[in-house]
């Protein structure tokens, strides 16, 4: 009798530390699916689309690697793009979640070449970044020719559109203009043309990153613009009551 209560009690042991074990994995695989929850209910901003494009040789990868990585000097080595997508999170000052911009860079368009991007570029895109070297008007004139293809190709949409003027220190391995002109004329060019298309126009300096910020911050403001409140009260309740049920 004796031994069978000791082999109850042994049975007992192994009973509930079986069951331990069970309350654990049950309680890990209810944790970890709450979390999942909770990530799939948290705030994520929204993903806007940005193709920047512009002339060959006017810097845009070199702009697009300083201000999501900050990693380009006078010695950094760039090679010509063919395509490639960047992912940046941008804090737009509203509180909230960061909105996320996806920029795509383009292969430089030739300079003796009609300034026309493939079509699947002009589709896509919620907004654009054209780019240009004030030391070489002809990047400015190319410009036009872009713009005229982005509003043929809008589909009646509000596409933003903003130019970036990359007054970048040019390297030794750049090729000068063939017919140099002062800079502050082609930049006034620029922006006399801005003010008829009514595009905002910036002066960055790739090798300073936070010349950068503003034209990506105020784009990205215009992409995702804050969501109005309800005039109507009752409506306004029983929306919170449902984020609050959901929560």
């Amino acid at each position: 009798m004796v031994f069978f209560n000791n082999n109850l009690r042994s049975l007992q042991k192994q009973y509930w530390r079986k069951l331990k074990r069970c309350s654990r994995f049950v309680y890990l695989f209810i944790f970890q699916y709450n979390l999942s929850i909770k990530m799939l209910n948290a705030k994520i901003g929204k993903v806007g689309k940005v193709l920047v494009c512009g002339m060959k040789n006017v810097g845009k990868t070199a702009l697009i690697e300083q201000l999501v990585y900050g990693n380009v000097n006078t010695e950094t080595e760039l090679h010509p793009t063919i395509e490639d997508i960047y992912v940046a999170s941008v804090d737009t000052g509203r509180g909230g979640a960061r909105e996320t911009l996806r920029i795509y860079d383009t292969a430089g368009l030739q300079g003796e070449q009609a300034a026309q991007l493939p079509r699947h570029y002009l589709q896509f895109p919620d907004a654009f970044v054209l780019v240009y070297d004030p030391t070489d008007p002809r990047s400015l004139d190319m410009l036009a020719d872009i713009k005229t293809d982005i509003d043929k190709h809008k589909e009646k949409k509000e596409v933003p559109v903003i130019v970036l003027a990359n007054v970048r220190a040019r390297s030794k391995k750049d090729t000068p203009p063939t017919t140099p002109i002062p800079v502050e004329s082609v930049m006034d060019r620029a922006n006399n043309w801005c003010q008829r298309e009514r595009i905002k126009h910036y002066t960055v300096n790739v090798m300073e990153r936070p010349s950068l910020y503003e034209p990506f911050t105020v784009l990205c403001a215009r992409l995702h613009p804050p969501q109005t409140k309800s005039t109507f009260p009752q409506l306004r309740q029983v929306m919170q009551n449902r984020q609050k049920s959901e929560v």
